[in-house]
């Protein structure tokens, strides 16, 4: 009995890092750019895939602006990061992205001591129920609104910086999102309801909000050097769902350790589209697994919508 349960227990173990050697594991980003001299803007960057994409970027020499709201964490983050890579060009700029205020204080605050912008990392996110400052549902506010603004104030320094990249970390979750127009005109947000599951769902929808930016956005970017994708980072442990209930977190859990990989892979296809040379032909586009998505599901090449979301998005943000 005690030599099959070894038996099994190897089995079950060599199992897993099969797994994780095999079909889990993601391909990486080969770009060898260094950036000395060129400036990138990394949100949500004092954890998870956004401090993991940071720190590459400074070590390759980039002068790096950990866009954060919680200023300790941020600041304790910007200390590992020199430390790890030895670049001193790295540092902690506030913005709470459930702001538009503080998104304009940030994108002032950046244009008058910065500048060069080459790359926006449009990476911070969350699956939370409530209300933005500003009274927008939370998860619309931050994972897309904010991200809007900011991109929308910044946009002329990426121009003027020559060849220079937006890209924003989507995901595979938008193929269960839809954007309801009559809902976000009416509430100012995705949907209704503040469950677990109903946050689960908006958070789709939110990713579905990612897409049509990006795809619209490459529109409005066309004869400019700017250009810009969006990304699935894979099933990656973050702490995304930390505001999740126990049962949620207990149900969870088993699932997320044995299938969901590291951060370092999930940065991998936020690199690949700031650092890759020669994809400028794809922007727009949605990348996963450091390769483009060429069966793309319709709704997220939906002009209609992708027009409408973005006018609304102006509306919403006071710019139209």
């Amino acid at each position: 009995m005690m030599l099959e349960s070894l038996l099994v227990g190897a089995l079950l173990v060599g199992g897993y890092f099969l797994l994780h050697a095999t079909y889990l594991k993601l391909p990486r980003c080969k770009s060898t750019a260094k950036l000395h001299g060129k400036t990138a803007i990394v949100t949500g960057a004092n954890t998870g895939i956004g401090k993991t994409t940071a720190t590459d970027l400074a070590r390759r020499g980039a002068r790096v602006i950990l866009a954060c709201r919680d200023r300790r964490r941020a600041e304790a983050a910007v200390q590992e990061i020199i430390q790890e890579t030895g670049n001193s060009q790295v540092i902690f700029m506030q913005l709470d992205l459930a702001s538009l205020q503080s998104v304009r204080s940030f994108a002032d605050s950046f244009l008058r001591s910065e500048s060069r912008l080459d790359l926006l990392i449009n990476n911070a996110g969350l699956m939370d129920s409530g209300k933005t400052e500003d009274g927008f549902g939370m998860i619309f506010g931050v994972n897309h609104l904010g991200h809007f603004l900011l991109t929308a104030l910044l946009l002329e320094r990426l121009k003027a910086s020559g060849l220079s990249r937006v890209v924003t970390v989507g995901s595979k979750a938008y193929k269960m999102g839809k954007v309801d127009f009559v809902c976000l005109a009416a509430h100012r947000d995705l949907a209704l309801g503040s469950s677990y599951f109903h946050a689960s769902m908006m958070y789709c929808h939110s990713k579905l909000c990612n897409i049509l930016f990006t795809y619209e956005l490459a529109k409005r970017l066309q004869g400019t050097d700017v250009t810009c994708y969006s990304l699935h980072p894979g099933a990656i442990k973050t702490e995304i769902g930390r505001h999740a209930s126990f049962w949620w977190k207990l149900l969870l859990k088993p699932i997320i350790s044995v299938f969901f990989v590291d951060v370092e892979s999930g940065a991998q296809t936020t690199l690949h589209c700031a650092l890759e040379p020669g994809i400028e032909h794809l922007s727009g586009h949605f990348f996963t697994q450091c390769a483009p998505l060429l069966n793309i599901e319709s709704k997220a090449r939906d002009d209609a919508a992708a027009r409408k979301l973005w006018e609304l998005s102006e509306s919403f943000c006071g710019l139209a």
